[in-house]
């Protein structure tokens, strides 16, 4: 697997704005499943959003069933809080945690999540192969 870097940059609540890098951080493999990372300064301290989502373009019945059979708690061990998001072209998942100053915890965290969730995706996959005609309305 091949290392990629991480540039964390913090975001306004605001106006939405990145305005300063927090930090870089070299992670090995699953690079595809990251659509968007940021910090921003919550009521809750300074929280990092991770956006996961799919390493394929996904088919209009996979979208919802890759939802309905894909199990959040798999990454609440490294996570404060998962949600889906379904307003975009594949699905996704923003996942929240504490942001620390400690690059090495970081780094292996955010390693854990994208794996946690490559495992997850996969498991889903598998389950969701011969469920194509559950989804597609005839």
């Amino acid at each position: 697997m091949e290392q990629f870097t991480i540039i964390l940059m913090e975001k306004e609540q605001e106006t939405g704005f990145l305005t300063k890098e927090r930090g870089a951080y070299t992670v090995t493999g699953n690079e595809a499943y990251l659509q968007q990372i940021y910090v921003m300064d919550t009521p809750d301290g300074m929280q990092i959003y991770m956006k996961l989502t799919c390493e394929k373009e996904t088919e209009d019945w996979e979208y919802e069933a890759i939802f309905d059979y894909y199990d959040v708690d798999a990454l609440l061990p490294y996570a404060k809080t998962v949600y889906e998001e379904d307003e975009h072209f594949n699905p996704v998942w923003t996942v929240v945690l504490p942001f620390s100053e400690n690059q090495e915890e970081m780094e292996t965290i955010f390693s854990d999540i994208l794996q946690a969730h490559h495992i997850e995706l996969q498991t889903v996959y598998d389950a969701i192969a011969d469920k194509k005609d559950d989804y597609i309305e005839q």
